[in-house]
């Protein structure tokens, strides 16, 4: 067994991921959101006009909404009972999210009364660990599980693979014994990869950058269309003793002026409105570039086609975003395999090794659900593939593809 890093050391990872891990879940929720740093736009003015743009939190909830987990083929060990018994619907919904946003979510596994595995979503910035490269498992972690409305730590835990300990704030400490083998803090991971294990967020910088500079041209078209709404005019030929009331200029309907001793009179005129196109070209460029990283269609992002889209055409324009589905479906199904082992460990107060439930299979519904027309071109190539290769496509194989109700599903 590897040495223990300790409490002290997770506590001081924590620390330094919790601020990037805060700023993801600020821009997620459109708050803490800086003004246009425009030299030209007066300070007072970018504050008042700043704008809230939602294209990062756009990002993960179109992601997030196409990932619907389904249960487990081969469940030897019953682990679909024990998301059942846990309020499933929300359970998923919110570790998803989560992990969207912070590239890792945890899963902390407890007992109730009668020794049922309860599961608690904890986020990015609350909890961390020392993964093990091979099962995706925590060889220790470490969690906050409560503060005050300040953000004050009431009880946090420290977890390993055979005891866990609470500590409280009154540094009151408790110890329970963990017969499950591995650490009750379970990782579920977005895109991990060699040099990241604990993953990446769907909220990345350029997406970040893109929405801040999208934000301050919204800012800008807001501050000109003050300025057009009170054009800027002139008048030419007046007496140097003049007591033209600009104000009543600006805001009359109509306006009066006469001719001096000589018979002259002032030229009135107008200057010419800005454009706000410049603005609004530059920013559906920024929403292409945001679609482009992000795997959206400028669709997703406001900019409404002038010709409604058939069910092909929307499908073919989300290609991307379908293969960032079915990778975002693998990595989180392993996550929800492993959640499932460990709360099945403790069910049944046994070490299970990983490899028994090498035959136990995630289930996801598809991320994007056939229409009509589909259905029936791939009903009738089911007929024509089965009457080729005997039984290649069965029930199993029809419900992942459509989404359809079989038998045993």
């Amino acid at each position: 067994m590897d040495e223990l890093k300790g409490i002290e050391y997770l506590r001081n990872k924590l620390s330094s991921k919790k601020s990037w891990v805060e700023r993801k879940y600020k821009c997620y929720e459109m708050k803490g959101q800086l003004p246009d740093p425009s030299p030209v736009i007066p300070r007072d003015l970018s504050w008042r006009y700043g704008s809230v743009l939602g294209w990062c939190a756009k990002a993960v909830d179109s992601l997030a909404n196409r990932l619907m987990f389904d249960g487990f083929h081969n469940d030897n060990f019953d682990l679909w009972e024990i998301f059942q018994m846990n309020n499933k619907d929300i359970f998923f919904d919110s570790a998803i999210i989560s992990a969207l946003i912070s590239a890792c979510c945890y899963i902390y596994i407890s007992a109730d009364e009668e020794g049922y595995p309860r599961l608690q979503v904890i986020d990015g910035k609350n909890a961390t660990g020392i993964i093990d490269p091979i099962t995706n498992l925590l060889k220790e972690g470490y969690a906050i599980l409560e503060t005050d409305e300040r953000g004050n730590v009431i009880t946090e835990a420290y977890f390993t693979p055979d005891y866990t300990e609470f500590i409280r704030k009154d540094g009151e400490r408790e110890t329970i014994a963990n017969p499950t083998g591995y650490p009750l803090l379970v990782p579920v991971i977005y895109r991990p990869d060699a040099e990241r294990p604990f993953g990446h967020s769907r909220i990345t910088k350029d997406c970040m950058d893109i929405q801040d500079k999208a934000r301050f041209t919204i800012t800008r078209m807001e501050v000109l269309g003050e300025f057009n709404s009170f054009p800027q005019k002139y008048i030419l030929g007046t007496a140097e003793d003049s007591d033209l009331d600009t104000v009543k200029a600006t805001y009359t309907s109509f306006l009066e002026i006469t001719k001096d001793e000589d018979g002259d009179k002032p030229t009135a005129g107008q200057f010419l409105q800005a454009s706000m196109q410049p603005l609004t070209d530059q920013l559906f460029t920024y929403a292409k570039i945001f679609a482009g990283l992000t795997g959206l269609s400028v669709d997703d992002l406001g900019f409404v086609s002038v010709n409604p889209s058939s069910a092909e055409a929307i499908r073919a324009g989300h290609a991307d975003l379908e293969r960032i589905a079915s990778k975002a479906q693998a990595t989180f199904g392993s996550g929800f395999l492993n959640v499932g082992l460990v709360a099945a460990c403790l069910r049944d107060e046994y070490h299970y090794r990983r490899s028994a439930i090498y035959e136990t299979e995630p289930v996801w519904k598809p991320a994007f659900a056939m229409d009509y027309s589909s259905l029936s071109s791939f009903g009738d190539g089911i007929i024509k593939i089965n009457e080729a290769v005997p039984n290649a496509i069965d029930a199993n194989v029809v419900h992942r593809v459509t989404g359809l109700p079989t038998e045993g599903n």
